[in-house]
């Protein structure tokens, strides 16, 4: 159904034909354990729901069409998606990390998979150089953010896809922050695109869940097989909530990207801020490639994620607990403003490490509310 369809289309009807049973218009929950069977291994295309469940079976169908993927494939939550992505490797295998990437993405490969014998390089892929020369000593998962989490830094898809096919190895890209509506990472020849669905493809703060989408039929298999063999998968009603968060995604995206784009520039005109991490902002470093690479939508669009340096770890925590339109929590991309310490939050487990954040780094989720009152909210927090 989603042949030749826009994007916005596609998010409301792919995988989501009225019921053929009672005709209603929105997928319902199929809020159950085991199917009946006609007879001895005769069915009607389910078992058991942590194999199949139509449900989950409209949710995957929906965020491949929003991909141009073939296959997605959903779990419990982002970090289940990479953990089962870390599960096609073997010992003696090889990852490469950015230096800039999210904290618990980090933990999973610095402190898990490392002791089932698979190694870890960290390096920063803004310098292709570096990438080329780490994944030249061998590799076997390149794994990529952009924007990075928390400093937003900007990298080349394209030049990590071959790089890491140059090697033999495969790219993920985590495309959370941008989403498929503004960057889709298999169209820049990427191998594998990661989410965790919890940020803007819920939209909401309201579940937790993770994907992830490709057009390699032989990794989609073993994915596949994985996801059954693993179990981590969202239930009926978190599959129903993330299809209810994508029929909107267009839409909130717009307003999360326009918000934070006003926010950004309030910011850089403030004495007090020290330096503004956003794509948006026309010095900041791979501007040029974010206009280019992050223009899905057919207009360039720089995400709802703005962060800041401040003089100090003290005021950046006075402003982080001063705000009251910004909420202060962790997670981001909910139609509410959040407000987080990534030194103490987001990214406390790589504290003492090569990829700690700053201290007095503050990173704002700009939700849909309208920029003004958000602006407002922060000038009270500054003064």
């Amino acid at each position: 159904m989603s042949d030749g369809m826009r994007f916005e289309t596609r998010a409301i009807h792919a995988g989501q034909e009225p019921d053929p049973t009672t005709g209603a218009a929105v997928v319902p929950i199929h809020q159950t354990s085991t199917f009946v069977q006609e007879a001895v291994a005769r069915h009607k295309g389910y078992e058991y729901s942590r194999t199949d469940n139509p449900t989950r079976r409209a949710v995957e169908t929906c965020l491949a069409a929003l991909e141009g993927a073939p296959h997605a494939i959903s779990f419990a939550s982002g970090m289940a998606a990479i953990a089962t992505l870390a599960l096609t490797l073997k010992p003696g295998d090889r990852v490469i990390l950015p230096d800039d990437v999210y904290g618990g993405t980090y933990r999973l490969f610095s402190q898990v998979t490392e002791g089932l014998g698979i190694g870890l390089e960290t390096v920063d892929m803004t310098d292709l150089e570096q990438v080329t020369a780490v994944t030249a000593e061998g590799a076997d998962l390149v794994f990529a953010e952009t924007p990075t989490n928390p400093l937003l830094k900007i990298l080349d898809l394209r030049a990590l896809a071959e790089a890491a096919h140059v090697a033999d190895a495969l790219l993920a890209v985590d495309n959370t922050f941008a989403t498929p509506f503004i960057q889709r990472p298999l169209e820049l020849a990427a191998d594998v695109v990661v989410y965790s669905g919890t940020k803007y493809l819920g939209g909401h703060s309201d579940l937790v869940v993770g994907s992830l989408a490709t057009a390699n039929e032989e990794l989609a298999g073993r994915l596949r097989w994985l996801q059954n063999s693993v179990g981590a998968v969202p239930g009926p009603f978190d599959a129903w909530l993330l299809l209810r968060g994508l029929k909107t995604l267009a839409v909130r995206m717009k307003s999360h990207c326009s918000g934070a784009m006003m926010i950004a520039r309030w910011l850089d005109e403030q004495d007090s801020v020290e330096i503004v991490h956003y794509p948006g902002l026309p010095g900041w470093p791979g501007h040029e490639l974010a206009t280019v690479q992050m223009a899905a939508s057919g207009e360039p669009l720089y995400g709802g994620m703005v962060s800041f340096s401040t003089s100090s770890e003290e005021r950046a925590l006075a402003i982080c607990e001063r705000t009251r339109l910004f909420f202060l929590a962790e997670s981001l991309g909910g139609v509410e403003s959040l407000i987080e310490h990534p030194a103490r939050m987001t990214h406390a487990s790589v504290a003492g490490s090569p990829l700690a954040v700053p201290a007095s780094l503050v990173r704002l989720s700009v939700g849909i509310e309208h920029p003004d009152d958000l602006i407002a909210d922060l000038e009270r927090a500054f003064a």
